[in-house]
């Protein structure tokens, strides 16, 4: 018998010369979120667009033509429906792709530590479909250094290829903003880079070909991973010191808001309000930024003390809701509250990371007659995430009376309610958002 004597890999390789960048991209989405759907639905417009994600049931949702989380803009999807799009919860539904784009979510654990599980799976699934010449984009929030030092190892892992040589990387950060239909996907400017030079002009093309705001190239991964988690930073520490503010000012007896639109009437003042901060950008992404600084032997103290201060805020709101209702003459024992708003923030659907939640437990210490109204999110959803089953028709509340109102989230929806029909006399009426002027409720935040 004669035996053939195989070359090493990283002989052949070096033979090899290095792979073509995609010359007709046709693009798979991995993650079909509130980053995702919208991405796969605007690059729809010019290749070939496959979507994936793990959610069968989104999936089977999005593959009949329903958006049924509304996290795509309707004429888009129905748009993006019209030129073909698929989606899919098969990998093997992603061979034909080129060029892969992974937004998939970047949370903490209970430890506040980054969990990149979900990057690492998605990693290695696009690495098992995955040809030579391929280019993988990450959108996904992380620390500088995590697209190179853990995404890269998963796909060379994963498809027996060498970065650089048979394979190519981008990132370009998501800059989604829910609820803001002023700002969608197709109008903000998108930071680009990648692995090598040719890389990152491959991928500023790539992006620039959809995009009506165009792009922000940058010299390197790092650069693009350190701007976008600096963005949320920066706001996370910019409403810390109006949260600290309001502690103060509130001791002073002093209105913050008359505050803040007299400071703003110098040019440079950045005006910033005070309030929750939840959700799965702001309230989140700091850590791993924090946890990156720990690991340069840097104590990152002032971005330390802003996730303290936010996250204690909720406290802070309920002293003054019971200041509020104690100032009325209203027992905080089994009092009738209402809370309106559960989501994140205003006109959106989202309660990730909620801080509307918080409030809630800490109030059920005093009464179990508490009412969450929100006609934005779903029911069964917040009942499966946070085991409460909030109100999302006004026919649930409307004839009811409380002893304590509480605006929690402004959405717009809520002008189309009379929700003051609801308050009892006396009612105890505070704004989180400061929405509202002094003299529609008792106290604002």
């Amino acid at each position: 018998m004669i035996h053939f004597q195989t070359k090493p890999i990283e002989e052949k390789r070096a033979i090899m010369k290095p792979a073509e960048l995609p010359d007709n991209p046709r693009i798979g989405v991995i993650g079909l979120g509130y980053v995702g759907l919208p991405l796969a639905c605007l690059f729809s417009k010019a290749y070939p667009v496959a979507g994936y994600d793990i959610d069968r049931e989104k999936v089977s949702s999005l593959y009949n033509g329903n958006d049924s989380k509304e996290q795509c803009d309707n004429a888009a999807f129905e748009a993006a429906i019209e030129r073909g799009i698929t989606f899919t919860a098969s990998s093997s539904d992603l061979r034909e792709c080129n060029v892969f784009i992974i937004s998939v979510p970047t949370p903490v654990g209970e430890d506040l530590l980054p969990d990149f599980k979900p990057l690492l799976e998605a990693s290695e699934l696009v690495g098992s479909v995955m040809k030579r010449g391929d280019v993988v984009i990450y959108e996904s929030t992380v620390n500088p250094g995590a697209t190179e030092e853990i995404c890269v190892p998963a796909l060379e892992k994963a498809s027996l290829m060498k970065f650089n040589h048979d394979f190519y990387v981008g990132y370009s950060p998501e800059r989604v903003n829910p609820g803001n239909s002023a700002h969608s996907i197709e109008n903000i400017c998108k930071i680009t880079s990648g692995s090598t030079p040719a890389t990152a002009e491959f991928v500023d093309r790539l992006y620039n070909s959809v995009l009506e705001a165009g792009t922000c190239p940058v010299s390197s991964i790092k650069v693009a991973e350190a701007a976008k988690i600096l963005e949320n930073t920066q706001r996370d520490v910019n409403i810390a010191l109006m949260n600290e503010a309001a502690i103060l000012f509130d001791a002073l007896g002093i209105d913050t808001h008359e505050v803040i639109e007299a400071a703003s009437t110098k040019w440079n003042f950045a005006h910033y309000t005070p309030g929750l901060v939840g959700g799965h950008c702001i309230g989140i992404d700091p850590y791993y930024l924090i946890n990156k600084a720990r690991e340069c032997g840097i104590d990152p103290i002032v971005m330390k003390a802003a996730r303290q201060r936010n996250e204690g805020m909720a406290t802070h709101i309920v002293s003054r809701i019971r200041r509020a209702m104690k100032s009325k003459n209203i027992p905080v024992k089994d009092a009738r509250i209402l809370l309106a708003g559960f989501s994140f923030k205003a006109d959106c659907n989202d309660t990730r990371n909620t801080k509307i939640y918080d409030i809630y437990n800490e109030l059920s210490d005093f009464t179990a007659s508490i009412d969450i109204f929100d006609p934005n999110v779903d029911q069964a959803s917040v009942l499966k995430s946070h085991a409460i089953k909030i109100c999302t028709e006004w026919h649930e509340i409307s004839g009811k009376k409380y002893d304590a109102v509480i605006f929690c989230v402004a959405h717009s929806a809520f002008s189309k309610y009379d929700i003051k029909s609801l308050m009892a006399h006396p009612c105890a009426t505070f704004d989180i958002m400061g929405i509202l002027n002094r003299p529609e409720v008792d106290d604002r935040l």
